[in-house]
């Protein structure tokens, strides 16, 4: 199919002439428009809506490419669901259900003839047919085959160069293929040691899928090679008609006069390689251990054993009783929580522990960020240094950059049927994925034997929609992070029976000195058109053993040991395959039994929700691992038999995990809210974060609220996220409580009274972050909101830092950051990123500030920390930060970057699609929202 272009105005048109004709080979013509008739019912009758920002079209010529940086032209469908996302924001408010297309996609099934923009058919037994508003490619086979070769050749004309970087990722080998930016240099050093394999590794996780799960098992691999065989034809097609996408020219990949040059094929490796990536970014949980201990190792040097350990259990909160909760029913489901007398713990000695060391033997720009230009063409000019800052600029996914942990994202609300107005459940929920241009996932229907179903996957792993609507259901996920990984400590040994030392290469697993296997990438770039990194190399080595990837050295009891990191997906990323195949499967997915069965056979750490037209469900996947009795999965553990995972192979990365029964699950619960918080009582939180004030409490008020009243619309649930969306969680969870605390003595000094006034104002209004009026860029109460951004971080700082001393303060702060605004470009999730509010103080703050009133708290924080419990004394720390944070002018608070000049507020909240490709696109409002989305309610079921 030929690339889908806006017309060029006449300068443009002149621009791109100028180039050159090689650079205007012609392209093949997709097939005459033709309608395509539904083989499926579809009960959802015209009310399923989706929405994918920016657009569907994420690849781009050389000329389309050059077009946009000269003249901010942009190729047909890269762009036109933004302003449709982006307008919620203001549209919300008087939102019904007949409005809602004006802010998603018709996501019925099929494309009305008069809708058909073009029709592609790679082969026979295929059709791919894009509709007029969105270019979104609707699928449909004869064979199965052919259904599947049709979804890899539609990723292709979409997501070519995407998909190409994110296999380089999976391997290790970013910077060897897009450049030696320093962001890419980071990225690397990021991913690859959390899933180093060899190649050999990669192929194992296909034939154990093949042999292991029977005909589902040779299904889904048939399915994966004839999704690649679609990947790798329009790759072929692309190369030779020259219409590939331009960042394969700027990056020095294919000459654009000669056009020599090659776009690697695409393997079922590949595949692997990119699962990697998707499920250990967003399906991953626990971890961190070393850091936890760390952080006890603090409480019990300040406070003693006894008292230590008591308050640092009431930071962590691994079970909270006044957390959100998704099932909130009172059911209970035990998993990961602190064992009674804990057993074969490996605390480090105080000052032994070292990162284990990645990178060696730079060369050059290695660990730098100097540049050297190349003499770059003039007809390419308007692209250099493209990628001066990284295809993926440092922190834009979510969990990296400096100090980043994973993140969780997403987020879910639905009703049940006795609850709308129609009787039918609701729901809109989608995946938070962060902000990109392409984005990761592409929206695609799929239809064919066995597979039907609309929605979004992951570029390079779409043989099956991951989440989307089948004919009579729909269903999504958020993050989940329950605990699957663990940190073990390994005992260090020398062959030859010498005494160790920190630095030995040599282990005991089961009682037996065994060598550790040592793995390497070995990276090395030089400058391109698209990213003038000086040349340089380096060395990334990492050490594997049976208890996983060795993280920190350390001693515990004098003795020099390891820490490694053992994930109980690791050498399985891909298994999780076979669930999303039952999914897709109409046959199968009949009910919500059926459905919570399919997500049991997601091995990532998910949330899954489900709505039909009779029932809502709740289903948490995971291979979680069981444990051994008395072991503490939040801290590290002496890797010994004993305290081993319960069946635990070490050669295949196989143990015994909790059954289906043991995971939390619903079904016809009166509503679920999700947003990465807690699944249900007793199922512990694998990080600290999970206490008495978390996000999900803004969708848990408001759908409660909505429940309570009843006759549930589309439209009132789809507010209720919009309003949550733009909502500040410290303005309306614990500006009550501050006021409260400030209030509790006449403020006497006329200033900041009027401050504490501003403040108050923006609470009853609701605590918006959000413009006067539609592209305004200034929001109302612009002061509050500032002063709140300048004074949070300094309050906690001023609650806490006193109480718990430096050494500890500074202990908890690395395990949890204090604070994750919009604005806290410093925060985990990195600038304009739409994600927040997930990670931050705000529990320990809501405790310890009710504490100090005197108000009931269940399971309170070990001591009080504002003015050491002192009502009066608290409210003066309070004061204090106040009035400094007032002052603070707002080119402090917000002091700019690449996108925005310091001082602008709505600039620097604002969500910023990050260019993995040539295209770039416009600022647009924040919105802590799904970045996919769909609103559901089906009417009838077969």
């Amino acid at each position: 199919m030929p690339p889908r272009t806006r017309t060029l105005r006449a300068a443009t048109v002149a621009a791109v002439l100028a180039l050159g004709t090689s650079l205007l080979a012609s392209v093949p013509q997709a097939g005459a428009a033709q309608p395509v008739t539904a083989a499926v019912t579809d009960h959802c009758q015209g009310q399923c809506a989706d929405i994918l920002p920016p657009g569907e079209n994420g690849n781009a010529t050389l000329v389309e490419i050059l077009g946009n940086k000269a003249f901010g032209t942009h190729p047909a469908h890269s762009d036109d669901q933004l302003d449709r996302y982006n307008g919620l924001v203001a549209g919300h408010t008087g939102l019904t259900d007949q409005k809602l297309t004006d802010f998603f996609n018709d996501a019925s099934f099929g494309v009305p003839a008069n809708q058909v923009e073009s029709v592609t058919s790679p082969r026979e037994d295929v059709t791919i047919t894009r509709d007029k508003r969105t270019g979104v490619p609707h699928i449909k086979g004869t064979t199965r085959y052919g259904t599947e070769f049709g979804a890899g050749f539609a990723a292709g004309q979409d997501r070519l160069w995407l998909m190409d970087l994110f296999r380089h990722i999976g391997r290790g080998q970013l910077t060897s293929f897009a450049g030696g930016a320093l962001a890419n240099q980071g990225l690397e050093q990021q991913f690859w040691p959390q899933a180093p394999y060899t190649e050999a590794d990669l192929k194992a996780q296909v034939e154990f899928i093949r042999s292991s799960e029977g005909a589902r098992g040779e299904q889904a691999m048939a399915d994966a090679q004839a999704y690649v065989d679609g990947i790798n034809s329009y790759r072929e097609k692309s190369k030779k008609g020259r219409y590939f996408p331009g960042e394969y020219v700027l990056t020095g990949k294919i000459d654009s006069i000669t056009n020599v040059g090659e776009i690697q094929p695409f393997e079922l490796t590949d595949l692997i390689a990119i699962a990697t990536v998707v499920g250990g970014q967003f399906g991953g949980g626990g971890g961190g251990e070393v850091q936890a201990a760390l952080s006890l190792l603090a409480a019990q040097e300040k406070y003693g054993v006894q008292e230590g350990t008591r308050v640092w259990e009431s930071f962590r909160q691994r079970n909270d009783p006044e957390a959100v909760l998704t099932i909130h029913d009172g059911t209970s489901f035990p998993y990961a929580g602190k064992p009674d007398q804990a057993r074969g713990m490996a605390l480090p000695d105080p000052g032994s522990v070292t990162p284990e060391q990645l990178i060696h033997d730079r060369t050059g720009a290695a660990g730098t960020n100097k540049k050297a230009p190349v003499d770059a063409p003039a007809r390419l000019a308007p692209a250099q240094g493209l990628y001066d800052d990284g295809v993926i600029p440092e922190g834009s996914l979510p969990g990296t950059g400096d100090g980043a942990g994973k993140r969780g994202m997403s987020n879910a609300l639905v009703v049940s049927g006795e609850h709308t107005a129609s009787g039918h459940p609701i729901a809109v929920f989608g995946p938070q994925t962060g902000y990109f241009a392409p984005q990761l996932m592409m929206l695609q229907e799929i239809q064919g034997p066995g597979i039907s179903a609309r929605g979004v996957s992951f570029a390079g792993v779409g043989m099956y929609i991951q989440m989307g609507r089948g004919q009579d259901y729909a269903w999504s996920a958020t993050s989940a992070a329950q605990d699957i990984t663990d940190t073990y400590a390994i005992e260090l040994c020398e062959p030859d029976g010498s005494a160790p030392t920190k630095d030995s290469t040599h282990y005991l697993s089961r009682d037996t000195c065994t060598a550790m296997e040592k793995m390497e990438r070995t990276n090395s770039w030089k400058p391109t058109v698209a990213d003038s990194t000086a040349k340089g190399s380096y060395r990334m080595r990492v050490w594997r053993t049976d208890y996983g990837v060795v993280t920190h050295r350390a001693t515990v009891d004098g003795k020099p040991v390891a820490y490694t990191s053992l994930r109980s997906t690791y050498r399985h990323e891909a298994d999780s395959i076979i669930g999303f195949q039952l999914l897709n499967d109409p046959e199968y997915v009949t009910d919500a039994a059926s459905f919570q069965q399919a997500a049991s056979h997601i091995d990532y750490a998910f949330n899954w929700f489900y709505a039909d037209s009779r029932t809502a469900a709740y289903y948490n996947s995971g291979m979680n691992p069981v444990r051994a009795p008395g072991v503490d999965p939040a801290l590290p553990v002496k890797a010994e038999r004993a305290y081993e995972w319960r069946g635990f192979d070490p050669a295949a990365n196989t143990t015994d995990y909790t059954p289906f029964a043991e995971h939390p699950r619903s079904t016809g619960q009166d509503y679920y809210i999700s947003w990465n918080n807690r699944q249900a009582k007793d199922y512990a939180g694998a990080v600290f974060g999970f206490g008495a004030v978390h996000r999900g409490d803004l969708l848990d008020q408001r759908v409660s609220a909505l429940v309570k009243d009843g006759g549930v619309t589309r439209a009132s649930l789809t507010r209720a996220m919009a309003e949550a969306a733009v909502t500040d969680l410290r303005g309306e969870q614990l500006l009550p409580e501050l006021l409260k605390v400030i209030r509790s003595q006449p403020v006497t000094d006329p200033a900041l009274n009027t401050v504490v006034q501003q403040l108050d104002s923006w609470r009853a209004a609701g605590s918006q972050r959000k413009e006067t009026s539609q592209g305004s860029h200034t929001y109302t109460h612009a002061d509050a909101v500032r002063i709140m951004d300048a004074w949070w971080p300094a309050l906690i700082e001023a609650e806490f830092r006193p109480g718990l001393g430096d050494d500890l303060y500074t202990a908890f702060t690395a395990s949890l950051a204090t604070d994750e605004s919009p604005a806290a470009s410093h925060g985990p999730s990195g600038a304009h990123s739409g994600s927040a509010f997930q990670y931050g103080w705000w529990g320990f703050a809501d405790k310890d500030l009710r504490q100090v009133l005197g108000q009931d708290v269940k399971g309170p924080l070990a001591k009080t920390y504002c003015g050491n419990g002192d009502l009066s004394a608290c409210r003066d720390a309070l004061l204090t930060t106040l009035k400094k944070a007032a002052a603070t002018p707002a080119t402090t608070v917000y002091p700019g970057d690449d996108s925005c000049k310091a001082g602008e507020q709505w600039c620097g909240d604002a969500i910023v699609h990050r260019a993995l490709g040539g295209i770039g696109h416009k600022t647009i409002h924040w919105q802590n929202r799904p970045t996919y989305q769909q609103v559901v309610e089906f009417p009838s079921h077969r």
